[in-house]
């Protein structure tokens, strides 16, 4: 049966967010990352609006490849390539969220939900890719930066590159009910969300802890680059200041953005406190010179290495690492941060 043009925008309007239009029109992996991903944002959802005579076009079009698959190797796209990155880390930043205390978390969990979201956007429109080298990939690269955030970094961009290369054209199957389709997609949403709504509903305490390192740690990751640094933490405050431009006063009724905001501060709140509790391990005050913190981190490696401890090893081991903890979290360049009100 023919897909409508007219019905597909009407969709789009509807429930563009939660994917319906794609849904209607049988591309179910974009219907999912619609629904993960509400829309990529909104800004997938809006974008959109001049590909859909295109999605129409494809999906009458789909009959045809049924009864004779389309061969060779569909065209490189960056924009495609772009997503997948930015999904992989998406994917990645949640699992952080809701998994990161599972056992081997970033030997297995994280590879897993970064390679999956990778794959999600290879499997977009009328292409897929390879799921075994994709996902090889992914835990291949896995020890990179292992035991730390900003591994998700290389394992996105190892299995984006590993999808591109071998993107190919989705294999004619058989048409299935919505039933069916329904079923699929509700159990790959439940695995997504489930986890989070489990951190959220039953351990908010830790849950939040995790939003705000992971957040802060995100932030981190730009702090060579201060420009790109100021831009996302303005990202990350975008809905409540495009509210605020709206209706000029939030008032009573935006308890949304303020704790939009309040979990902003809240990162930043950690990250003091991290600070803090640094300056104390190297017996330094606020506000101490790089100098001075070199020369506390280099004296007090001296008293605490475990070679010169024999006598109460796990003592000094303990000691030792905190001490290198405490100077990796100094030595980050961290410009000044203006007020956010």
């Amino acid at each position: 049966m023919a897909k409508g043009l007219l019905v597909t925008y009407v969709l789009w309007v509807i429930g563009g967010p939660a994917g319906l239009h794609h849904l209607y029109l049988g591309r179910d992996s974009h219907a999912l990352l619609w629904m993960l991903t509400l829309g990529g944002g909104g800004l997938g959802w809006l974008w959109e609006f001049w590909k859909l005579p295109s999605f129409v076009a494809q999906a009458n079009r789909a009959q045809e490849w049924k009864q004779s698959p389309r061969e060779g190797i569909p065209p490189l796209s960056p924009i495609r390539f772009t997503a997948q990155m930015i999904v992989g880390i998406y994917f990645g930043l949640m699992a952080l969220i809701s998994l990161s205390s599972m056992a081997n978390f970033y030997i297995v969990g994280l590879p897993l939900a970064v390679g999956l979201g990778v794959l999600l956007v290879a499997a977009v429109g009328n292409q897929t890719s390879d799921f075994k080298n994709t996902l090889g990939v992914a835990f291949l690269t896995s020890p990179i930066f292992y035991g730390r955030p900003i591994a998700i970094l290389p394992i996105s961009l190892a299995a984006s590159i590993t999808a591109q290369k071998h993107r190919r054209y989705k294999a004619s199957v058989e048409s299935e009910t919505l039933s069916v389709r329904l079923y699929r997609l509700g159990l790959a949403y439940l695995a997504f969300t489930g986890p989070l709504a489990y951190s959220a509903l039953c351990n908010t305490a830790a849950t939040l802890s995790y939003v705000a390192e992971t957040l802060g740690s995100f932030l981190s990751w730009f702090s060579f680059f201060p420009l790109l640094g100021h831009l996302m933490e303005s990202v990350l405050l975008l809905p409540y200041r495009i509210w605020c431009l709206l209706v000029g006063d939030p008032g009573f009724n935006s308890s949304y953005f303020q704790e939009w905001e309040k979990l902003y501060e809240f990162v930043h709140s950690f990250q003091d406190e991290k600070r803090q509790l640094a300056y104390q391990v190297l017996g330094l005050s606020e506000g101490a010179t790089n100098e001075e913190i070199h020369r506390s981190y280099r004296e007090l490696v001296k008293v605490w290495h475990p070679d010169h401890n024999q006598h109460q090893t796990e003592e000094a081991q303990r000691h030792f690492l905190e001490i290198q903890a405490a100077y990796e979290v100094l030595s980050q360049h961290r410009k000044p941060r203006a007020s956010r009100r």
